[in-house]
């Protein structure tokens, strides 16, 4: 009998789709109806076996039932695989149109007075249908399959469709979260997800300072992101350790050498002149002695006047460039540029490590250079037919493709251009078999949008594939006082320093609390303190207190059981019980919001907002109480939120302590 029902099932939902044409695929969010062809995610909307026992339609006429499957999927989604029934029926009655396009909208409510989601769906499909907005809502309910997880549906407004969740809706959240565990709110994406994600990438010429600890903190908090929205995620730093400024670097090193040694050179403003520099060059001194040593009379013989003498900077520092590699040669030229690339390299993994961030590859631009990549993708634009000789040097026809201006790639003395290395490495990124490549950067590299842009268009690449994101910048308060630095002088606070005055896991939220395309104003003394005015401290003692609380079940000789806490789930009936599962509910949509925004500062507000329904909850009622089974279904609630509050930080890059 069994094996005729399901028969029956499969032979009368193909017979629905043949007979109206209707071709489904499925999307991020739900379902897309006349749907087309897209990527899969957020678990995947299972439209055909993902709905609840004893399904039937409102409208008493459609006689379907369908399987239920007890690993229910989250409340959102189901709900939105109940309106994508609605508009098949709609669709296979003629109601609307075969071939409209149907996105399903569905967002939470501002209160529960208004249901737990609202839909937007009939006003946007009123007029497809040649309906009222309210009339074509009405149609769309009394043709939504009844669910145990919906109370009911109701026509509001000018025609929004809104839903009122029953109990087992709000107590099915926890359960899926205690039995998925740490994989409670992971999404699973299948299709074009791998990614690769460029961030920090400073220049190895100086430790890290406070600036770069944004772009760290916000790329290494989207990266845990997007691998937990079900992205297959590649974290890489790219090392400039090739052109200019690494030259500069080395010249710099080599000065303060000389010096130790006692010949004193003028020291060019525009250079690097942090103490790290002395430091660099003592390395130098204790491994080599006074080997690389030249007179003041020698290096300073045929060069212009120096600034301090009324010459012009860069002229200056370009020529004890060329003096250096005169006098040094090969071999000592690369001693000084080794030893302060390796020394500062060093200290820049070991900075980023401390700060929990740690990339799956380092990527040296001398090595694409070395590798010939950059003369490929020079190749490949002018195969394409996008470059042109013009005063000795070669450019690129960057204004042809939405650049503002034309950008050389080969300059006249036969070198490349930093810009041809950029183009290279993104055609590499494609070429190793990444589907997309995002950039973070700091706001003062807004100009490379266009210019690498255009940059993809020449290499016959969609500019769609790259995505680069503005970090702006952070500014440092003491005692209301704006914290002044400056990298020129080398009067700068470093990220470790940083990480020490306020911790890492104040640092790490500090930095993503807001939105990274806002300036941030970071108080180092509110992410010191001990107060609830402290988000991280907060968040961290709301987690806290749950640990305590099973402490102290302990300590009464007594046990949580999980099995008998969710058979009773349905004592928890207090407002502030509800408003805890409903926050619980939302974790899996704001990893998808956070991922598709590209935005931690929303799982950072969450976590704040579930910190506080906590908070109230644990001041307002007695988990320990003697009735066996309401203590357990309570246990079981905060057992839950514990677990979010751990992942949550934990993907940001805070600990969750168990005590404070």
């Amino acid at each position: 009998m069994a094996n005729i029902l399901l028969i029956y099932i499969v032979i009368l939902f193909f017979s629905i789709f043949v007979h109206n044409g209707v071709e489904m695929a499925l999307c991020a969010c739900g379902a897309r109806l006349r749907l087309l062809p897209t990527e899969l995610s957020t678990g995947g909307s299972k439209l055909l076996q993902a709905l609840p026992s004893g399904l039937q339609y409102a409208d008493s006429k459609v006689p379907f039932e369908y399987p239920y499957r007890e690993d229910s999927h989250p409340v959102k989604e189901h709900l939105e695989e109940l309106l994508a029934q609605s508009m098949l029926h709609l669709q296979r009655e003629g109601v609307l149109p075969a071939e409209s396009e149907i996105g399903i909208q569905l967002e939470r409510t501002r209160s529960p007075e208004h249901g737990e989601f609202a839909s937007n769906l009939a006003m946007v499909l009123a007029k497809d249908a040649g309906m009222p907005p309210r009339e074509l809502a009405q149609a769309i309910i009394e043709r939504t399959p009844k669910s145990r997880q919906v109370e009911r549906m109701e026509v509001a407004g000018p025609g929004f469709i809104n839903f009122y969740l029953q109990t087992c809706a709000f107590t099915g959240v926890i359960k899926d979260a205690l039995r998925q565990r740490e994989n409670y709110g992971q999404l699973v994406r299948v299709g074009l997800n791998r990614v690769t994600l460029e961030y920090v990438s400073a220049n190895p010429t100086g430790p890290l300072h406070v600036g770069h600890g944004r772009g760290a903190a916000y790329g290494a908090s989207l990266a845990n992101i997007l691998v937990a929205a079900g992205y297959e995620i590649q974290r890489e730093y790219y090392v400039n350790d090739n052109g200019r400024q690494m030259d500069i670097l080395a010249v710099c090193v080599w000065l303060r050498y000389l010096e130790l040694c006692g010949e004193i050179i003028s020291f060019p403003d525009n250079g690097y002149r942090g103490d790290y520099i002395y430091d660099i060059a003592r390395l130098v001194r204790v491994e080599h002695g006074d080997k690389w040593r030249f007179t003041r009379l020698a290096v300073e013989e045929g060069l212009p006047l120096s600034p301090q003498a009324g010459g012009e900077g860069e002229t200056y520092l370009d020529a004890l460039i060329a003096k250096a590699r005169e006098l040094l040669g090969d071999e000592g030229y690369l001693v000084f540029f080794n030893t302060a690339l390796n020394n500062i390299l060093d200290d820049i993994k070991d900075d980023l490590a401390d700060f929990g961030v740690v990339f799956d590859k380092w990527f040296s631009e001398r090595d694409l250079e070395e590798s010939g990549s950059v003369q490929h993708a020079i190749d490949r634009l002018g195969k394409n037919g996008y470059l042109y000789e013009k005063d000795g040097a070669t450019w690129f026809k960057a204004t042809e493709l939405g650049d503002e201006k034309d950008r050389v790639v080969i300059r006249e003395n036969g070198r490349t251009t930093y810009f041809a290395s950029d183009i290279a490495y993104f055609l590499n990124k494609l070429e190793r078999g990444f589907k997309r490549a995002v950039y973070i950067f700091g706001a003062d590299h807004h100009g490379y949008v266009a210019r690498l842009q255009a940059a993809a268009r020449g290499l016959g690449e969609d500019p769609d594939r790259l995505e680069i994101l503005l970090v702006q910048f952070a500014v440092l308060f003491r005692f209301g006082e704006k914290v002044a630095m400056s990298t020129r002088s080398g009067q700068f606070i470093t990220l470790r320093e940083l990480r020490e005055e306020v911790s890492t896991d104040a640092a790490r939220f500090f930095y993503v609390m807001r939105s990274h395309d806002q300036h941030l104003d970071f108080d180092l003394d509110l992410a010191k303190s001990r107060s609830n005015e402290n988000p991280v401290f907060y968040i961290q003692y709301a987690h806290a207190r749950i640990c305590s609380v099973f402490r102290n079940l302990l300590d009464m000789d007594q046990r949580h059981n999980e099995a008998i806490g969710e058979v009773a789930l349905d004592l928890l009936t207090q407002d502030h019980e509800f408003q805890l599962m409903r926050n619980i509910s939302k974790f899996p949509e704001t990893i998808d919001s956070a991922a598709r925004l590209r935005a931690p500062h929303m799982l950072a507000h969450y976590l704040h907002s579930l910190a506080t329904d906590l908070h109230s909850y644990y001041n307002a009622h007695q988990f320990l109480v003697e009735d066996e089974n309401l203590r357990n279904a309570r246990l079981n609630l905060v057992l839950a939120t514990k677990m979010v509050l751990s992942k949550g930080l934990g993907i940001l890059g805070v600990s969750a302590p168990e005590e404070m």
